[in-house]
């Protein structure tokens, strides 16, 4: 039985380190804000399922993916670069190409930190648009709503600055919400982000 396909469903393939929490937080805001859903390979820790596993089952459930390879480059400690994003990109082109009608439709947006870069480590892609964010969480969000409006062709949708807007007014109330529902900010993990996220929603439409 074919595993299923959701239409309004956003794979996040991106680094999980500290540095770029803003920008992972503002993109998954970014996402229920528009609409859709977001999907992580944090979003379900199970120890029987290898981990890769979990992340092809993922790519083949969603038809969006937002992959960020801005995180490439030599880590301190061993000197060697990290390939993980540039790896589930590689996932998610190639459930796009070989896999079925459904599979075909997928569609993604690649980042980088910088215009180019990506060229000196993965000039296979150089044929596709890549988009920048400057480490920037405003310019990531600007950025994914505008791809979503495109690539969805969802009507009436919010523009980039609104849900700037909004995402400023939601880390504003994160403190108070944490609060209420017992939870340390700092302590969030990628369920309770998501579940956060649509309950300051439904309270703010």
């Amino acid at each position: 039985m074919p595993t299923p396909i959701h239409l309004n469903h956003v794979f996040i393939n991106c680094p999980f380190d500290g540095s770029y929490k803003p920008i992972f937080d503002a993109i998954v805001f970014a996402i229920y804000g528009l609409g859709f859903v977001a999907r992580s390979a944090r979003e379900f820790d199970d120890g029987a399922e290898v981990r890769l596993a979990k992340i092809q089952r993922i790519i083949e459930e969603c038809r969006y993916g937002i992959h960020d390879i801005s995180n490439v480059r030599l880590d301190e400690k061993t000197g060697l670069p990290r390939f993980n994003m540039p790896l589930e990109l590689g996932l998610f082109l190639g459930c796009k190409r070989f896999g079925d009608e459904r599979q075909r439709k997928k569609v993604c947006i690649i980042f980088d930190f910088e215009p180019y870069r990506y060229q000196k480590f993965i000039s296979d892609i150089a044929g596709q648009d890549i988009h920048s964010h400057s480490g920037n969480h405003e310019q990531a969000i600007t950025e994914v709503r505008n791809w979503l409006a495109t690539v969805s062709k969802r009507k009436l949708l919010p523009g980039g600055a609104a849900i700037v807007r909004r995402y400023n007014r939601f880390t504003a109330d994160l403190p108070a919400l944490c609060t209420t529902l017992n939870r340390q900010r700092e302590n969030l993990n990628f369920a309770d982000l998501s579940e956060m996220i649509g309950i300051w929603l439904k309270e703010n439409r």
